[in-house]
């Protein structure tokens, strides 16, 4: 038989464990309804994108990089505009004042493809960023006042020699910018470089027959 202090301990212990259990439940039962009533914040990815990239630019975005002109590209629009005005104005002086009909023709040709040349520049011009050069330069006004200077045999010489130097200076920096990063910059040099080397050819030709040495070098 079990004291009947026994049997009061046990009572007390057994009611504490049910009371336990029921607060227990309440709680959970709490927790769950929580749950249920957290709305769902979560982003979801956008499809065909990835869950990383959620939160990134948009695919539209500009490349702030890629739209940063580079210093090569425009000191290469620079140097043709200024090579182009320079073999200009003496082809037009050759026009008036050369004797020989071969380097009158020519001078005449080397105005038209360098007028053409500098309207193909002006797109690449505006999107670089790059002005106009001013003309005359101090390089031009003091090649003119030697040409002027001259005529016969001696300006025919003169002006054949100075066109050697700005077409090779021309096609060296034609050639570089076939491999350019800008496709408009690689398109433009590939269509031009073929014709000025075709032109050069031409000038040493004539060079040869009226026995006018060209300098190797520009």
């Amino acid at each position: 038989m079990i004291p009947r202090s026994s049997c009061k301990t046990l009572s007390i212990m057994a009611t504490l464990l049910i009371a336990g259990s029921t607060a227990y439940a309440q709680q959970q039962g709490a927790g769950q309804g929580m749950q249920q009533q957290v709305p769902q914040t979560t982003q979801q990815p956008i499809p065909g994108q990835s869950t990383a990239l959620a939160n990134e630019l948009p695919a539209d975005a500009p490349n702030v990089q890629a739209s940063i002109p580079s210093y090569a590209d425009q000191m290469f629009v620079k140097d043709a505009f200024d090579d182009n005005q320079t073999q200009i104005e003496i082809s037009q002086l050759a026009e008036q004042k050369s004797a020989s009909a071969d380097v009158k023709q020519f001078s005449q040709q080397m105005v038209r493809i360098h007028t053409q040349l500098d309207s193909q520049l002006e797109p690449l011009a505006k999107k670089l960023d790059v002005s106009t050069p001013k003309r005359p330069s101090k390089k031009e006004k003091k090649e003119m006042t030697r040409l002027q200077s001259l005529s016969g045999q001696a300006f025919d010489a003169a002006y054949l020699q100075d066109m050697a130097k700005e077409q090779q200076h021309s096609l060296k920096e034609f050639q570089s910018e076939e491999s350019a990063k800008d496709p408009l910059m690689q398109k433009v040099a590939k269509l031009d470089e073929p014709v000025l080397a075709q032109h050069f050819q031409i000038l040493q030709k004539i060079a040869e027959t009226h026995n006018v040495p060209l300098d190797a070098k520009e």
